[in-house]
């Protein structure tokens, strides 16, 4: 029985993607690098240090990783206002999940003021009975502890949630977690997302119907 809905954010609720791009390559200029989107891309969805290792090796103190993290997140939220947007369907999912009486949150990698800064952007706050950040967990996704986190926030035991996600490793994240999943093709291709009990588009190409049928 669906009692909960795990929303990861980027590319799920919402496009998050152009305004992190934008973070991460000032980011980087500042220290004399640069980012293509493929490169890019490639890391979405995961958590910063683990991001920053792969670009600048296993040298980074945990300082450094902390500071650089926290200097790229706060670049982030200075582009929200303007090159964030809901994505199709998200708005009314949320709705529809609220009146349906699920119990849900959002359980993204990103710092907590991310989350806080983007849903109040979208003025959904309303929609969520908790935000969970994995951006402080030991283990980021594929590992599964941040869906396990917010499953208990949300008092729902993990065959009873229903993980919304876009990202290749946060597919491997909820299977781990023994929880049912829905990729949307917003990020990756349908060949990359695999692992998920069902992919669409984006929700606006997700039924009622559909979500009944995976806990039918």
């Amino acid at each position: 029985m669906l009692r909960a809905i795990l929303w990861d954010m980027d590319g799920v609720v919402a496009d998050t993607e152009g305004a992190h791009l934008l973070a991460w390559r000032q980011f980087l200029a500042e220290r004399g690098h640069s980012v293509t989107a493929e490169q890019f891309a490639v890391t979405f969805g995961m958590a910063n240090p683990e991001i920053l290792r792969r670009w600048f090796g296993d040298a980074l103190s945990a300082e450094e990783i902390h500071a650089w993290s926290a200097h790229k997140e706060a670049l982030f939220r200075t582009y929200v206002p303007t090159h964030v947007r809901a994505l199709p369907g998200s708005l009314e999912w949320l709705r529809r999940g609220r009146e349906r009486g699920y119990r849900q949150a959002i359980a993204s990698s990103g710092e907590m003021a991310n989350i806080v800064a983007v849903v109040a952007a979208l003025e959904i706050g309303n929609r969520f009975d908790a935000l969970v950040s994995g951006a402080f967990l030991p283990r980021s996704k594929p590992d599964p502890a941040i869906f396990l986190h917010a499953a208990a926030a949300l008092g729902a035991a993990p065959e009873e949630c229903l993980v919304v996600e876009d990202g290749i490793v946060g597919v491997e994240a909820a299977r781990r977690a023994g929880m049912c999943c829905v990729a949307l093709t917003t990020t990756h291709p349908a060949a990359r997302l695999a692992g998920a009990d069902l992919i669409v588009q984006d929700l606006s190409a997700l039924s009622e119907e559909m979500v009944e049928a995976l806990f039918g």
